[in-house]
């Protein structure tokens, strides 16, 4: 204190010095700017909940990656027959991925109707064509990329680039879990590898980390690693252990609130314990009857690992989880462990539905008959589709195809049996009804309550959504 700064009697009006009115001004803004952070903190934590009433209450969505090819399924095209052989004509450039342009082929497989919609599948689906009346299909599906890798990250963060929050922690992120027992979000990747671009399919991103997917070990052993404690630590000793834990971790929050990262690691290690007792019975496949296992077809050898997972699904989304992502295929291979028919499309395709038609079937059947099907949306997708010409002259291979595709919708909230817009004469470009992938993102958050437009995340100065700037609701899809 310097001699100017004089103290006052209790009878007198305390006066400011300069240095304590800049101080008490500086520490003013400064309190407020703090407590702006952490509001913006505690708002970052987790949503409220849904914006409107929901129609869906939980998620399971198939990714089937590599690029099924939308001829060889959905979108059956009488002038492509008429065409095959023929030099593709008035399209504009090439949009396959390694520019090796052949000539029209029509699909190798026969189509047919079926079900009441009438609706049109490859014989390549003899198990999803006997479901056709429950589905929604969207042959009208468009994305931004030719690329496996940033077109899957666009099918599931919703950007090209990595780094973005996917769906499934948006979905973790707006809604919080169903059981606190249990991940709000579960991976289950394809046996035999990762997709393109790996465990960014399923990141948290700039969202909390607790919103990340948890990805359980599909190929052998336990579906979670570390998950039973250590043989010769007794039950005492490791609730000793967990006590003491709990209580560092308390007073390390308690000494450094509003950390968020800290606070999300936490809740992780919380789930991780409570896990121990949660996932075994979640994940006992072996409980189940065996007529349910026959309709997965998880003792055959071409859908024992897929169908494993379709079914490990429904016993998560029955027991809570809320967002559960089946993949179907890794990335690359050779031979190829996923839909990227570039050298022998039919060979490829052929393949890959052995795996996947039978259990994702059986997993759409098993929602509908227990009464899930009326509050889970059911998502089938893929990155993009392929294209009508031949990779090459005189090949048998189809490349990359972003600008026409077709994914499907069934279960809670949407027109069952319908088919939703349609691409091109050939299916080279979206002939009607466009939707892009911020259409389809939009369009999965309203049926879960949300609008897309509400649900953001403040960073790097930006309120950031899963649809960017973009988006909007498919009207025409909803029941």
């Amino acid at each position: 204190m310097s001699a100017n700064d004089s103290v006052p009697s209790a009878d007198e009006p305390v006066p400011f010095s300069r240095r304590h009115f800049l101080w008490n001004s500086g520490g003013g803004l400064g309190a407020i700017a703090l407590s702006w952070m952490l509001q913006r903190e505690k708002a970052g934590a987790s949503q409220s909940g849904p914006h409107f009433a929901p129609k869906a209450k939980r998620v399971v969505q198939v990714f089937c990656a590599g690029g099924v090819s939308h001829l060889e399924t959905f979108d059956y095209k009488p002038e492509l027959e008429r065409m095959d052989g023929m030099t593709l004509e008035g399209k504009g450039e090439n949009l396959g991925f390694f520019g090796q342009p052949g000539r029209l082929m029509k699909s190798v497989y026969d189509y047919e109707r079926h079900g009441q919609s009438g609706a049109w599948v490859s014989s390549l689906l003899p198990h999803l064509a006997g479901c056709v009346d429950d589905l929604c299909v969207v042959r009208s599906m468009f994305a931004k990329s030719n690329n496996h890798t940033p077109a899957a990250f666009q099918m599931n963060t919703g950007f090209t680039l990595n780094g973005f929050p996917c769906m499934g922690a948006w979905l973790s992120y707006g809604l919080g879990t169903l059981n606190e027992n249990l991940p709000a979000f579960v991976v289950l990747p394809d046996p035999r590898g990762l997709p393109a671009g790996g465990s960014i399919n399923w990141t948290s991103g700039f969202l909390p980390a607790n919103h990340q997917g948890v990805a359980f070990r599909t190929k052998d052993g336990d579906p979670i690693a570390d998950l039973h404690t250590p043989e010769g630590i007794l039950p005492d000793a490791r609730e000793a252990d967990l006590r003491l834990l709990a209580g560092m971790n308390r007073r390390f929050a308690e000494t450094h609130p509003g950390d968020d990262a800290f606070a999300a690691r936490l809740r992780s290690y919380e789930l991780a314990a409570r896990m121990q007792s949660s996932i075994p019975e979640a994940t006992d496949l072996a409980a189940e009857p065996e007529a349910v296992r026959r309709l997965y077809g998880i003792d055959e050898p071409a859908t024992k690992g897929f169908g494993r997972n379709c079914l490990m699904a429904r016993r998560l989304l029955e027991r809570g989880v809320r967002f559960v992502q089946i993949l179907n295929g890794g990335s690359f291979g050779s031979p190829r462990i996923n839909w990227d028919g570039h050298e022998n499309v039919k060979e490829n395709h052929d393949a890959q539905a052995a795996t996947m038609d039978q259990p994702v079937a059986a997993l759409v059947r098993d929602l509908k008959q227990r009464g899930m099907l009326e509050d889970t949306l059911f998502i089938w997708s893929t990155e993009f589709g392929r294209s009508p010409t031949t990779q090459g002259i005189g090949k048998p291979g189809r490349d990359h195809h972003p600008t026409a595709f077709t994914c499907f919708l069934a279960g809670a909230g949407v027109k069952p049996g319908i088919r939703y817009g349609a691409s091109d004469e050939v299916g080279y470009f979206v002939g009607e009804d466009k939707v892009t992938i911020p259409d389809f993102h939009a369009t999965i958050l309203h049926l879960l309550g949300l609008d897309h437009r509400k649900l953001t995340f403040y960073h790097n100065g930006i309120d950031r959504r899963l649809t960017n700037v973009e988006g909007e609701v498919v009207r025409g899809i909803l029941a």
